[in-house]
């Protein structure tokens, strides 16, 4: 049985309490959003209102919270979900040390780390293993993270080129009008690699990378035939490959490369009679060396999609 209790900390100085605090109180309203508890600021102190388990669990978390804003680091929206998130799975021991390791700087300047126990485990993967399957629900940066992962990758000379792609699949929507040949008519679906590229390197440098051919983003029907030798790999929306499409492209991967292959098998836009080859690969490579497959959560979403997802698997649980 649960009892309702309050619970104070106290700010060291003014910077830890704006860090956490935010514009507007927006960290402490997303807080007490995530955790089902009132939090208030009384000059130097901060108090935690509710049920005693939540308490705890707030403040825990607002500790986690100001140390790493101890440590310069400027919180958002995304590290408060991040750290609200391994609370509940029970991982916020290792929340601080995701701010131990930086990728990579981005466009901007600023540091690109990993948000939460999975993107963890996944940016390890990659970094050990021959092939990574990234499995999950959109919002959980699989794709923004495997492109930092290459371009990292490709910075540091562990690889001469980056290659990107994806099935050409419709999701509802019709590519036929679409002017142009194959690679003309998808594009328009490989924005969200275009946007990370931007994101990580800046436009006119992902430009000049791709008329280079130093990153290369094609449709998977372009990989056929191919050996692709010390490149870093990504398939993207793997989970609309069939099986001898999948089968194709695991097989391309020759020496000196490493490649990612990232899917949600809850958006199959396959005919409902064709098996998805990321579903398949995932049953027939689990024990092979050399190949990992990593399973994001629908907790683990660090977008703010995470309630639709829940609400839209809630609502396929009921249809059952």
């Amino acid at each position: 049985m649960t009892k309702r209790v309050e619970k104070t900390y106290q700010f060291e100085n003014p910077e830890q309490e704006m860090g956490l605090v935010g514009p507007a109180d927006a960290h402490l309203r997303l807080l007490e959003e995530s955790l089902g508890t009132q939090l208030r600021v009384f000059g130097d102190r901060l108090t935690i209102d509710g049920d005693d388990e939540r308490v705890i669990m707030t403040l825990a978390i607002v500790e986690k919270l100001t140390a790493i804003i101890k440590r310069g680091v400027k919180i958002g929206p995304a590290d408060i979900i991040s750290a609200t998130s391994m609370a509940e799975n029970g991982t916020l021991e290792y929340f601080g040390d995701m701010y131990t390791e930086t990728l990579l700087h981005d466009a901007k300047g600023q540091a690109v780390r990993v948000k939460n126990f999975g993107q963890r485990q996944y940016v390890q993967a990659i970094a050990h293993q021959d092939i990574t399957f990234g499995i999950g629900p959109a919002g959980t940066g699989k794709t923004y993270l495997a492109v930092a992962m290459a371009v990292a990758a490709l910075k540091q000379g562990s690889v001469e080129k980056i290659i990107i792609s994806r099935p050409a699949v419709e999701a509802g929507e019709s590519l036929g009008f679409l002017p142009g040949d194959l690679k003309e008519k998808v594009d328009p679906y490989l924005r969200p690699i275009y946007d990370a590229l931007y994101a990580i390197l800046g436009k006119e440098r992902t430009d000049r990378l791709l008329e280079r051919e130093t990153i290369e983003i094609a449709p998977l029907a372009y990989m056929r035939g191919r050996t692709l030798d010390n490149a870093f790999i990504i398939l993207d929306e793997a989970q609309n490959t069939t099986p001898p499409q999948m089968k194709m492209f695991l097989t391309r991967l020759g020496f000196g490369s490493k490649m990612v292959v990232n899917g949600d098998l809850s958006q199959v836009d396959l005919p409902r009679s064709v098996t998805s080859g990321l579903r398949q690969a995932a049953q027939i490579l689990a024990a092979v060396p050399h190949i990992q497959m990593i399973y994001f959560k629908n907790s683990e979403v660090v977008r703010h999609v995470a309630k639709v997802v829940a609400a839209y698997d809630q609502a396929s649980e009921n249809l059952k």
